[in-house]
């Protein structure tokens, strides 16, 4: 499984350098669940665009079973965003094995729909159309279409951030069922410290494009957001938010 080593990466916007990723030392066990929480712009998303071969590192490693891999993506990768992104002109059934079309007979696309879909309960909804599915069912098709080709990591950028809370905790509840199930290494990014503390094995805090802290999070599953370990490990990292917040500034009136 892949492993990262002082990885970076800096862009070059209008004639200045601007670092997104600095330093980044990152482990990834099979069958685990990483979590990484941070503020908006700290360098989530960019990490997520390394691990999966879409960007390229300006410093450091990405290694697999402690081989460097050259840049590309080092395992079966499936990748999931903030939205959804189906293509309306497809049901759901061809949005889930599109990523699959020309790579596999069209009978084994088929059953492989077929399976991710009874896996996920959208076996009903495989001949809908996107605009006619909930948002809560557009990301679970999403999700289905990330593991159609049964990968090894499983990327997830902020994915149900957009849902209502109820929505949003039924569907952790089904990723943690499907990782049990499926046993892929996630890389789950969120802004969202309970949902980190529900979902994670370990849950790395970024800064200004760092890792900064992690937290070990040993508690078994299932997890409720009133569960004390859940609520010691959420005050824990905004703890440490608060930390590194910069004091405010005071006015001359209050000196």
């Amino acid at each position: 499984m892949p492993s990262c080593r002082g990885l970076g990466k800096t862009y070059r916007l209008d004639g200045r350098d601007v670092v997104a990723l600095r330093d980044v030392d990152l482990d990834l066990p099979r069958a685990s669940i990483s979590v990484v929480v941070g503020p908006s712009g700290c360098g989530k998303t960019t990490l997520l665009r390394l691990l999966a071969g879409l960007e390229q590192p300006t410093g450091g490693v990405i290694l697999r079973d402690g081989c460097e891999s050259s840049g590309a993506a080092p395992v079966r990768v499936g990748y999931v965003f903030q939205e959804p992104r189906l293509m309306p002109w497809l049901d759901v059934a061809r949005n889930v094995g599109f990523m699959l079309e020309g790579r596999l007979p069209k009978a084994d696309i088929a059953a492989r729909v077929a399976d991710i879909l009874a896996i996920m309960g959208l076996t009903a909804f495989a001949s809908a159309r996107p605009d006619q599915l909930s948002g809560g069912m557009a990301s679970r098709v999403g999700l289905a279409r990330a593991l159609v080709a049964n990968p090894d990591l499983l990327l997830l950028d902020e994915p149900f951030a957009a849902l209502d809370a109820m929505t949003r905790r039924r569907l952790q509840a089904e990723l943690v069922a499907l990782w049990q199930r499926l046993s892929p290494a996630i890389v789950f990014v969120t802004h969202d410290v309970e949902e980190a503390a529900l979902l994670a094995d370990t849950v790395y805090r970024m800064d200004r494009g760092a890792i900064v802290a992690r937290y070990a999070n040993p508690m078994a599953r299932p997890r409720e957001p009133t569960d004390a370990g859940v609520v010691a490990l959420r005050r824990a990292i905004l703890a440490g938010f608060e930390e590194a917040e910069p004091a405010p500034s005071r006015s001359l009136s209050t000196l």
